[in-house]
């Protein structure tokens, strides 16, 4: 059961996630960030009954222009000058670390409220240069360690693994049309703040019908674009509140874990098994699973390490990155979003367990356990 000294998500909204260079290009990390910190302090407000006093805000971003987005959605949301706000950079992982940020801080004994998340606008981030030469990201480790570009990680994943590309094919098809069944069935609608004319994530079923027809990425490999996430603008954040403050999701346990660079893929799998022992709980025990999807194969593989069949209805219920899209710095965030959707909103009883955790560049994992309580 969940100690009494656990903080507590009280609320948990997000954007759509849109395909980079559509529907939110024009909006930057303060605009994404600040408008789901609004809705989401509004839910806060509807359920305590009261304003809640922010102590912070803490945002996730890999790819931003600088300048402190988390300061800088703060103040877009109307939060006010006194408010302050901090940016975390765990790569794909940076808007579950946000969280778990805030989670210590008030755990810690600081008892206000924080809003935490992730937010990411690939769509508007700077092209950056070193030597005159513009470069996509900065090394995820230094020179003498393995640093593969992150489908090329993939595609070497899936040939260490043996994963062919049926089952990939397979997995991301499955994404979709779970994704698809959730889209029709309302179940995003209460979580998502409509932007720019946006009003579900943009990506879902887009790939579906052409899975077994596209090319793989590197000569002789399985890997495809189909079977890779779509890279997204978006942005996802929780309330963080002191324990008892209302029903919602407590933070039990979380592990953050370093892993090989050379297959960083497999991050999670380590990362979950660690918040897992820390809970005194096992895979059995856990009703919802949010592992961000980066690319099948390497959905796959964490699966398969966990001892979970990728097609388990715990796993992604109403789909995963392969579907909705992935917003790198707001990627995890979204993930404890799904997790309250599926948990909270959908009534699950006290005391049920969910996970959500990603698989980081760089090789790293990070996982979070979470329990409903009423």
């Amino acid at each position: 059961m969940s100690s009494d000294r656990d903080p507590v998500i009280i609320a948990a909204r997000r954007t759509p996630i849109a395909t980079r260079g559509r529907a939110l290009a024009g909006r930057s990390v303060g605009d994404l960030g600040g408008a789901v910190i609004r809705a989401a302090l509004a839910d806060a407000r509807a359920v305590t009954g009261s304003p809640a006093g922010v102590a912070d805000v803490l945002l996730g971003n890999c790819m931003g222009p600088g300048g402190n987005p988390g300061r800088n959605a703060a103040l877009a949301a109307g939060l006010g000058p006194e408010v302050p706000g901090g940016t975390v950079d765990r790569q794909c992982g940076s808007g579950l670390a946000a969280v778990l940020d805030a989670v210590a801080a008030v755990r810690a004994g600081d008892e206000r409220v924080r809003v935490a998340g992730g937010v990411e606008s690939p769509s508007t981030a700077p092209v950056r240069i070193a030597a005159g030469v513009p470069y996509d990201r900065a090394p995820f480790a230094p020179p003498g360690f393995p640093d593969p570009d992150m489908t090329r990680a993939a595609e070497d994943l899936a040939m260490h693994d043996g994963i062919p590309r049926s089952r990939q094919d397979a997995h991301a098809a499955r994404s979709h049309a779970r994704a698809r069944a959730a889209l029709a069935a309302g179940r995003f609608d209460a979580e998502l703040v409509s932007l720019a004319g946006l009003r579900h994530d943009d990506a879902i079923g887009g790939a579906e019908a052409l899975l077994p027809r596209l090319p793989a990425l590197f000569p002789g490999g399985t890997v495809t674009a189909g079977t890779s996430t779509r890279i997204g603008d978006g942005a996802a954040v929780v309330v963080v509140a002191p324990a008892g403050t209302a029903p919602g999701l407590a933070v039990r346990t979380a592990a953050v874990v370093g892993c090989d660079p050379a297959l960083p893929g497999i991050g999670a799998a380590p990362g979950i098994h660690s918040a897992l022992r820390a809970a005194g709980a096992t895979v059995a025990d856990v009703e919802a699973f949010e592992i961000v999807e980066a690319f099948a194969a390497q959905s796959i593989a964490v699966l398969d390490r966990i001892g979970v069949d990728e097609d388990d209805p715990r796993v992604c219920a109403d789909g995963g990155a392969l579907a909705l899209g992935h917003p790198w710095g707001a990627s995890g965030a979204v993930a404890l979003v799904r997790l309250f959707s599926r948990l909270v909103r959908a009534e699950r009883p006290a005391g049920t367990l969910g996970v959500a955790a990603a698989s980081v560049g760089g090789g790293l994992g990070i996982a979070a356990v979470v329990e409903v309580v009423r």
